[in-house]
């Protein structure tokens, strides 16, 4: 990539210099360091990396199985299974190299407390941001809770906020009646920028044992079956982002070029990849190609002027059917 080309796809989010828009999402690239044993991939094709889901102290994670494939999608109820802050910090931190790109640091937690707490540990430490997990599905106390009830998602922001300087980025839920609302909240009491959407919670059943095939009997669904769920989602904060110039990072399925400049259209300034690496660790090389040839043939200089250029149909009928 020449530098003109690199200059293309770089963006600003939450005051950090990201080299392409893209950003690879906490838990499917363990803490940063295990897809570069991949031959051809290297952290410098994306903007940042958000790392594991870490907790205060160890998780052993659900029990089996915890991964099972779904037509246009993956079931994932891994139980935030990490080696605890400490460790993150004393003995993963120092063997990432940040000369690369942004390192983000995932937090979830089981009480408001313990989110403060394993936020404060990495505020004083060498990581770029902070992103708050309160909407994981797949963890039976805390987790999702917090992320579909605004008071609760505005609780563990503000705590968070007093305890750090780092930029704050509050991960959403799609399981919640208005996320609009809770953005809203969010932003009140704190936070510098987004993450939408989540998993979306689901089953499935094997039908011989007539019983779920995820040990922890649901789990989040991603990939490109929940595409068209998130860009609505990422379209509705970004109402509300707007007049704050809060950005939002979009993810939910991106697997393609046009999949990604279709969340920046709908007002993402950055674009999440997950599922897609299981299945084609290089990526992101591909949609990094596929927004520049896209700005080319549309003449645009910079993938900035794209955030939030959404134009909606107006409909001339109150009729809908």
């Amino acid at each position: 990539m020449t530098d003109t080309e690199q200059k293309k796809l770089r963006m600003d989010y939450c005051g950090m210099p990201f080299s392409t828009p893209l950003v690879l999402l906490s838990g499917c690239v363990g803490f940063g360091e295990e897809y570069t044993r991949v031959e051809g991939f290297s952290n410098r094709d994306v903007g940042a990396v958000c790392l594991k889901g870490t907790t205060l102290k160890p998780r052993l994670g659900n029990r089996p199985h915890r991964i099972a494939e779904t037509p246009g999608g993956m079931l994932n109820a891994i139980g935030l299974q990490n080696p605890g802050t400490d460790y993150v910090i004393n003995t993963i931190l120092p063997a990432l190299d940040f000369s690369e790109t942004r390192f983000i640091a995932n937090v979830s937690g089981s009480t408001v407390e313990e989110y403060t707490e394993v936020t404060r540990r990495f505020d004083d430490s060498p990581i770029d941001a902070i992103e708050i997990n309160i909407s994981c599905p797949n963890v039976k106390e805390g987790g999702v809770a917090f992320g579909n009830d605004p008071d609760m998602s505005a609780r563990v922001v503000a705590a968070c906020r007093a305890v750090t300087g780092k930029p704050l980025i509050t991960k959403l839920s799609p399981n919640q009646t208005d996320i609009a609302e809770n953005a809203r909240r969010c932003i009140e009491a704190g936070t510098d920028g987004f993450a939408v959407i989540n998993t979306l919670m689901g089953m499935t059943i094997d039908i011989e044992s007539r019983k779920p095939v995820i040990g922890n009997n649901q789990g989040g669904l991603s990939g490109p079956a929940i595409k068209p769920v998130a860009l609505l989602k990422v379209h509705q904060v970004y109402q509300v982002c707007r007049p704050h110039n809060i950005p939002i990072i979009g993810q939910g399925g991106i697997t393609t070029a046009s999949d990604a400049i279709e969340f920046i259209i709908a007002g993402a300034t950055a674009v999440g990849i997950g599922t897609a690496l299981f299945y084609d660790p290089l990526v992101c090389t591909k949609i990094n190609d596929g927004i520049l040839e896209y700005l080319q043939r549309h003449r645009i200089e910079h993938l900035q002027s794209l955030v939030g250029s959404l134009t909606l149909n107006h409909n001339t009928s109150a009729c809908a059917g």
